[in-house]
C-alpha cells in the first residue's frame, strides 16, 4: 500500500499530537497468557441458562431526489416516475436462547423469528419495493411477513464455540448488517476462540445470506455489481489481537468463490485523556483481488481509510481520509456490513480511484446534565473518481460493473446531521431514537446521485425471561 502526500501528513500530525497529549493513556504491553476462566466451566445448563426476549423497531424514511433524477415504478402495465420515495415498516424479533449443557462440551441452540408489518403500503410510496419494503412481482408490498432469522446450534470446550445454522458474524469482511427493520444473517458454520487473554480467533464457512427485506435465502452477490454474479460459497478467517492495552488490531482474509480473495487489517489506537483531550487514529485497508472464474472482471484493488478523532469532555472532531487505488469500485458482499472504511456514509465514496475526506463533529449531552442524548454532524467530500481505465467484465454475463466506464473526474459531496436519545430508566430503559437527515449531491456520473432523505427509527428492546 502507498500512502498519498495527504495520508503521510495526517500520520505526521498524528504523531505530534500524541507526544503532546499521551500523559495519562497507557501505552503498556500487554502479554499473551491463557484466559483465567473458562466460560463453559460455568455453564448453567440448557434450561437454567435460557433467555427469550427481542426487539421492535419502528423504521421510517423519506426520500426526495433532485436535479432531475426521479425513482419508477409500474402501475397499471406503464413505467410512472416520481421524486419521492418513503418506507414505513414496523420489525419485530423474538429470540430464544438456551443455556449451555454442563461437562466438557457444552450444547446450546438459538432460535429468532423476524417478523415485519409495513405500515405504508402505497405502491406509489415504496416504488416497488428495495431492500427496505418487501414487494411482489407487481410491486405491491407484502403487508406482513415472517421467517426464522436466526436457527442453530452451538457447541463449546473451555473458550472456544462453533456453531452451525443460521446465525449472526461480524468481521471487516463477513458482517451483519442491522440499518434496517431487520437484520440480515448468514447460513453455514462458524467458530470464535477466546482461548487467550488478548488473542481471539474466527472464522467460519456460509453458502446463503437471509437478506433484511426477503423471506427465502440469497446466493451471495456484491454491493455495487449487477446482480447478475452470484457465489454459494464465501470462507473467511482471521484474528484479533491487543497488544498494547491503548491498541486493538484485526486482521481477516476471505475467499468469495469465483469473486475475489479479500484481505482486511484494521487497528485502532487511543491517547491522553478525554476529560482533557485524547486523540483516537484509525486505520482501514482492503485488499481485493479477482479468483477463480473471475465473474466480478478483474480486480486488483488497495483501498484505505485513516482517521484522527480528537475528543474533549462533550466534544469529538474527527477528521477521516479515504483512498481507492484500483480501476472499479471498492466492493464488498450484498447484504453485509463488510466494509469499515471511515467514509462509509449514505455513500461509500467507494468510487474507482476515489479520493475523499470528511470532517465530523458530536457531542455528548451527558455532561451536560442529559445522559443518552446525543447529536452528531459531518461534512464529506469525494473527488478523481475515474473508472475510464476499467477492462474488467463479468464473464458470460457482460460488465460486472454497469456504467463504470462514464465516470471521468466524477465528485460528490455529503452533508448530514443527526440526533439520538436513549432512555436511561423505567420500564422502556435502553429503548433509542435517532433521527437523521442527509443530502447527497453528485456530479453526472456518480452513481449515487442526487438525493435528501430523512430517517426516524426507534429501537424497543424487551425480556420475557
Amino acid at each position: 500500500m502507498k500512502l498519498s502526500s495527504t495520508a503521510l501528513l495526517a500520520l505526521a500530525i498524528s504523531s505530534i499530537t500524541a507526544t503532546a497529549y499521551a500523559e495519562t493513556q497507557s501505552q503498556d504491553f500487554v502479554p499473551t497468557t491463557l484466559a483465567g476462566t473458562s466460560a463453559q466451566s460455568e455453564a448453567k445448563g440448557f434450561i437454567d441458562g435460557q433467555s427469550l426476549g427481542g426487539t421492535t423497531r419502528n423504521w421510517y424514511s423519506t426520500e426526495k431526489k433532485f436535479r432531475g433524477q426521479r425513482f419508477s415504478y409500474e402501475k397499471h402495465g406503464q413505467t410512472r416516475t416520481d421524486a419521492n420515495r418513503t418506507n414505513w415498516v414496523q420489525g419485530t424479533i423474538l429470540n430464544y436462547s438456551s443455556g449451555f449443557t454442563q461437562g466438557t462440551v457444552g450444547v446450546a441452540t438459538e432460535v429468532a423469528a423476524y417478523n415485519a408489518v409495513v405500515l405504508d403500503r402505497s405502491k406509489r410510496d415504496i416504488k416497488g419495493g428495495s431492500n427496505r419494503t418487501l414487494a411482489d412481482s407487481d410491486g405491491d408490498a407484502v403487508g406482513q411477513w415472517s421467517k426464522l432469522g436466526l436457527a442453530n446450534v452451538k457447541f463449546r470446550v473451555s473458550n472456544t464455540t462453533l456453531t452451525a445454522g443460521r446465525q449472526n458474524f461480524s468481521s471487516g469482511i463477513v458482517d451483519t448488517i442491522g440499518n434496517r427493520a431487520l437484520p440480515s444473517s448468514f447460513e453455514g458454520v462458524s467458530f470464535n476462540s477466546e482461548e487467550f487473554s488478548n488473542l481471539s480467533f474466527q472464522g467460519g464457512v456460509f453458502d446463503r445470506v437471509s437478506p433484511r427485506t426477503e423471506q427465502s435465502l440469497s446466493k451471495f452477490r456484491t454491493e455495487y455489481g449487477n446482480g447478475k454474479q452470484e457465489t454459494d460459497k464465501v470462507s473467511t478467517l482471521g484474528v484479533n489481537y491487543q497488544p498494547l492495552k491503548s491498541l486493538k488490531t484485526s486482521l481477516f482474509a476471505a475467499n468469495v468463490k469465483d469473486f475475489w480473495n479479500q484481505y482486511y487489517f484494521g487497528a485502532t489506537h487511543e491517547l491522553g485523556d478525554s476529560q482533557v483531550l485524547s486523540l483516537t487514529t484509525g486505520l482501514n485497508y482492503y485488499k481485493t483481488v479477482d479468483e477463480g472464474k473471475k465473474l466480478m472482471g478483474k480486480i486488483d484493488n488497495d483501498t484505505y481509510s485513516l482517521s484522527l478523532g480528537l475528543t474533549h469532555q462533550a466534544h469529538s472532531l474527527t477528521f477521516s481520509y479515504q483512498e481507492v487505488n484500483g480501476n472499479e469500485y471498492f466492493d464488498y458482499l450484498h447484504e453485509t456490513n463488510g466494509i469499515y472504511l471511515a467514509n462509509s456514509l449514505t455513500s461509500d465514496f467507494n468510487g474507482p480511484n476515489e479520493k475523499s475526506f470528511q470532517v465530523a463533529y458530536g457531542i455528548n449531552m451527558a455532561e451536560y446534565g442529559v445522559p443518552g442524548l446525543k447529536f452528531n454532524i459531518y461534512s464529506a467530500r469525494g473527488w478523481g473518481i475515474d473508472g475510464t481505465h476499467y477492462t474488467g467484465d463479468g464473464g458470460v454475463k457482460g460488465f460486472a460493473y454497469n456504467g463504470i466506464q462514464s465516470q471521468n473526474g466524477e465528485h460528490h459531496q455529503e452533508y448530514g446531521v443527526g440526533s439520538s436519545y436513549a432512555i436511561q430508566s423505567g420500564p422502556l430503559k435502553a429503548t433509542t431514537i435517532r433521527g437523521t437527515y442527509v443530502t447527497h449531491r453528485a456530479s453526472e456520473n456518480q452513481a449515487d446521485g442526487n438525493i435528501r432523505e430523512f430517517r426516524l427509527v426507534t429501537t424497543i428492546p424487551f425480556n420475557i425471561l
